[in-house]
């Protein structure tokens, strides 16, 4: 199982000041060096922490794989189709949101979707739906032409220390099994830290997880390549 690190808040964190400390580049060439296999940035429409250029920068810079997390919007289409990172994780987006609030209704945007995956496919860019473990949206995944799910673990992630932690968790099980049985590959991410991640390798078949608050937060204390490595350990 991979790790793909999110360092959407190194740039939360330069944007506090309109500087350019931290660096982004910086940030994903560190998590490269500590053995991530991805860098993931959420290029959101009001540019809240990555920054168009950020993404460029990573693309000609990074040799581990650039993970775009967008919107289905047409503006997101053209930047993505324009730099082609390795993959892009269609994501919902709403404004006022602090973070991503639950998963892709592919069902209800299904023709949408199915447009924006074959214009992606069309620059060989590998496309990731991120969707709650419902299957229905799972089935609609597939028939769109996605070639991974990224399975929103938020639900689990508030579950965890609960009663309802075990339910939570094998909805994702039981998500990632179904998911395999159809031909799509899985991820996970959204709110796993480094005391629920370890659950995630009872989970057959989970290809990649994307985490980032919990890592930059942790490297505040440890440094971010040895925060990168503790949660390699532990996944």
């Amino acid at each position: 199982m991979n790790l793909g690190v999110n360092i959407d808040h190194v740039a939360t964190l330069r944007n506090a000041r309109g500087g350019a400390e931290p660096c982004v580049l910086d940030a994903a060439l560190i998590c490269e060096m500590a053995g991530a296999a991805a860098i993931t940035v959420h290029l959101r429409e009001d540019r809240r922490h990555i920054k168009d250029a950020d993404v460029i920068a990573l693309k000609k810079n990074l040799k581990a794989n650039i993970n775009l997390e967008m919107a289905a919007t047409d503006e997101m289409r053209d930047i993505a189709l324009s730099v082609a990172p390795y993959s892009c994780c269609i994501v919902p987006e709403k404004r006022l949101e602090l973070t991503t609030e639950g998963g892709l209704n592919v069902v209800q945007n299904f023709e949408k979707i199915s447009k924006l995956i074959e214009a992606l496919h069309s620059k060989n860019i590998i496309v990731s739906l991120f969707i709650d473990p419902d299957l229905e949206q799972i089935k609609a995944s597939a028939d769109a032409g996605a070639d991974y799910i990224e399975l929103h673990t938020g639900s689990f992630a508030n579950a965890f220390g609960t009663d309802k932690c075990d339910i939570e968790f094998n909805k994702l099980k039981d998500a990632a099994k179904y998911a395999q049985s159809i031909g799509l590959k899985v991820n996970a991410g959204h709110g796993l830290n480094y005391e629920n991640v370890s659950l995630m390798k009872e989970i057959e078949g989970l290809c990649e997880l994307n985490i980032g608050h919990s890592i930059v937060s942790r490297a505040i204390f440890v440094g971010l390549e040895m925060a990168v490595k503790e949660m390699m350990d532990l996944i």
